[in-house]
């Protein structure tokens, strides 16, 4: 096994031993939903794992490692905030339902296997950016080029967005008055989902700064794809919308004129 082979060999088997153990605990609370916070810290500590295997971590592999736990722990800690605040996730207890009801399976059976084995190889294909940029990163390999400075501006610039934009929908909620309404002011007067398209650009720029690290950089395109996919076509945006327009009166309007996902200037009425 080559080095590289091994470090994603050990960093698999780390998120493994894990996500059995975040398993077991969603077993006793009888709640999933907290795999949401876990999705992104996991992400840190996939990019970690990696950086200490590394003989000589240069400046790529800094910057990959400090953008990736920048935008890992800030996202972990508002939805494990949100998660403590409001309970567990209606999308999940939904999922949970429908498994066990069309396969008999048991809360414990349908948690493994539909929620946390699911989420394990996927959060591990969309960290391969910082995985292999940070590996590849090692040694004489270590220069910043123009892709890992625009990469870095542009992950940036989701990382602010994003969080941004969760500010804005906390403040939002918090006022009673608001109950019921839509948030159309701020980012979200541009697009609906800001805090998705924050996620989407931090890891394509996190892809551009792996670039640099030549053709294995190239290849880990697959996950910033995987992860667009998912918030736009997956469980993300498609999950989110169809609960909102049962719940949101206004909802329905909000969509017509405003962007899906790119922000954009909203469609006059």
């Amino acid at each position: 096994m080559t080095a590289i082979g091994q470090t994603l060999a050990i960093n698999a088997t780390a998120l493994l031993a894990v996500i059995l153990l975040l398993w077991a605990y969603s077993v006793k609370i009888r709640d999933v939903s907290f795999i949401d916070a876990f999705w992104a810290f996991g992400m840190v500590l996939l990019a970690w794992a990696s950086w200490t295997q590394s003989d000589a971590p240069g400046a790529l592999s800094h910057v990959l490692l400090g953008l990736t736990t920048l935008w890992g722990l800030r996202l972990s800690l508002h939805l494990w905030t949100r998660w403590r605040a409001h309970g567990e996730d209606p999308r999940y207890e939904k999922i949970m339902r429908s498994v066990m009801e069309k396969k008999g399976w048991s809360w414990s059976k349908t948690s493994l296997l539909s929620v946390f084995l699911t989420q394990a190889p996927l959060l591990f294909i969309t960290c391969l950016p910082a995985q292999l940029g940070i590996a590849y990163s090692d040694g004489t390999n270590t220069a910043l080029g123009p892709l890992a400075f625009a990469g870095a501006i542009i992950a940036i610039i989701g990382i602010l967005f994003e969080t941004i934009g969760d500010a804005q929908l906390n403040a939002f909620r918090a006022d009673p008055a608001n109950k019921g309404k839509v948030l159309d002011t701020g980012l979200w007067r541009y697009t609906r989902h800001p805090n998705y398209f924050g996620d989407a650009c931090t890891w394509w720029g996190i892809w551009l700064v792996a670039c640099e690290t030549g053709l294995p950089g190239w290849i880990s395109i697959i996950g910033p794809i995987f992860l667009t996919f998912t918030l736009t076509r997956w469980s993300g945006k498609p999950m989110l919308e169809y609960g909102m327009k049962k719940t949101r009166p206004g909802y329905a309007e909000y969509v017509a004129r405003t962007s899906g996902f790119f922000p954009l200037p909203p469609k006059s009425r």
